[in-house]
Formats: structure tokens, sequence, C-alpha cells
């Protein structure tokens, strides 16, 4: 006999789902099956095979979108990579130029020189505002904090987060 003092009151049938009209098409092949004629076992294993579909065809079509964006991002990557070769070579012929002009004025050595303290003094810039802009950067701060909560979040522990 049950301990249940409540366990009489309900019978094999009221464990049941209720009875629905019409039919039911589910992804597990239940198709005209009525929902009533099936324990709420059956139908939770349906809503979670039907919810397991539903995932793995998220995650398909999030590869999918993935897949087109790196490829499109791969392409857009090896033009500016073309753009920032062809920027080089003007760059490198703009000095040959600039060398040979300053060259008529003082003379061929001591003008590759003088292009030469220039290109110096540009990479000098650059090199310093590049510093500069690494050193601010910060990495994922925002992320950081939200992994250190994870630990206490899944041992319910929210309150010792930080």
């Amino acid at each position: 006999m049950s301990t249940d003092p409540d366990a009489h009151r309900f019978s094999e049938a009221d464990r049941t789902v209720p009875r629905r009209t019409g039919t039911f098409s589910g992804a597990s092949g239940t198709a005209g099956t009525d929902p009533g004629q099936r324990s709420l076992g059956e139908l939770v294993s349906e809503v979670t095979q039907d919810l397991s579909t539903l995932m793995r065809q998220e995650i398909e079509l999030a590869k999918a979108e993935a897949t087109e964006s790196a490829k499109n991002a791969g392409k857009g990557a090896g033009l500016l990579g073309g753009a920032g070769y062809s920027a080089g070579m003007t760059a490198f012929f703009l000095s040959v130029a600039l060398w040979w002009a300053l060259g008529t004025l003082m003379g061929l050595g001591w003008s590759a020189l003088v292009v030469a303290v220039i290109w110096a003094v540009v990479a000098g810039v650059l090199a310093a505002v590049g510093r500069k802009e690494v050193q601010r950067t910060q990495g994922l701060p925002r992320t950081t904090d939200s992994l250190k909560k994870i630990p206490h979040a899944l041992r319910g522990q929210e309150e010792k987060n930080p």
C-alpha cells in the first residue's frame, strides 16, 4: 500500500494528459495519434526529441552562416592585402623618385640618406602611436568577469560573485 494520503484520489487515467480533439503531428512520426492516448512520458520524450532536432538545425544554420561569412571575410582580407602590397609598391617608387629628384640637387648618396631619414621618422611615429594603442587595450574585461562568475552560479552561490 502507498503511504501517500492522496494516492487514492488519482486514477491511472488522471495521470495522463487530457484528451484533445483533432490530430497531432510531431517530428517522431506520430501523425494522427491522439495525444490523449499517450502517456506524459511519451509526450515529454517527443518534445525533447523535437527540441533536439531544432537545436541541431539551428547549429547547422549557424555553421552555414559562419562558413559564408568566413569566405566573405577571407576574400575581403585578400583584397585588402593586395591593396596594402600596392600601397607599399607605390611608396617604394615614390621614394625612388624623391631620391632621384633630390639627387639632382645634392648628389645621389645624400638624397638616399634624406629619404631614409624621412622613412625612419614615419616608422618611429607609427611605432609610438601603435605602442600607445596596444597599451590601452584591455583584452576582454566583460567576458573575463562573466567567466569568473560561472563556477559560483553552477553551485547556486551567485551571492559570492565579485
